[in-house]
């Protein structure tokens, strides 16, 4: 099996700023299209104050991705499975990590493009060769992650009850989304 990373959008992340990128994040997180994300309510103070409790964090991450240009496009987390969102749910194994990704609400939808977000970010998840398995826990209902996640090789395991939600756990090994990668190269077609 190869294990060269899937053809991915020109996408770069760089660390959130808590203070710089809060009033771009606010707008992204407190949008009707963001629900599962949970800060509807949110004001400007609560988004710095929850983004600066991660920077703080030495087992969670918050990046922003950028576009070719450098405009910030979608915000990622990386967690420890082992101390954080899922604690006492399963247990993790070594080369666990945990990934929320959140793509904002436009006006102009490009198709294709939140597939090409996750697909960048479990690329850049498996940059690090100690990363074996990407965890997610989105809510049950969210029926357009969950199909999102079987398209670059997640798989379901179990439903878990979190404090906020009940939660599909689901895991993707490497060759897992390499295999399912590899499959949606070959059959979707790029424009030359």
């Amino acid at each position: 099996m190869s294990t060269t990373a899937p053809q991915v959008a020109p996408f770069t992340f760089r660390p959130l700023d808590p203070l710089k990128d809060a009033e771009l994040l606010h707008g992204w997180v407190t949008h009707p299209k963001a629900a599962f994300w949970m800060m509807q309510d949110a004001k400007l103070e609560d988004v710095e104050r929850a983004y600066m409790e991660i920077a703080a964090d030495e087992h969670h991450h918050a990046l922003l991705g950028l576009d070719a240009y450098g405009v910030p496009v979608f915000l990622m987390e990386k967690y420890d499975p082992a101390h954080r969102e899922l604690v006492g749910l399963y247990e993790p194994l070594p080369g666990d990590v945990g990934m929320h990704f959140l793509t904002p609400a436009t006006d102009t939808p490009v198709h294709g493009f939140t597939r090409s977000v996750i697909t960048a970010v479990m690329a850049h998840l498996f940059e690090d060769p100690a990363v074996e398995r990407v965890v997610v826990e989105p809510d049950v209902s969210n029926k357009a992650v969950h199909a999102l996640n079987e398209a670059v090789g997640f798989v379901p395991e179990r439903e878990i009850q979190k404090p906020e939600k009940m939660a599909l756990l689901s895991f993707c090994t490497r060759e897992r989304f390499l295999a399912a990668t590899k499959t949606a190269t070959k059959t979707t077609a790029v424009p030359a």
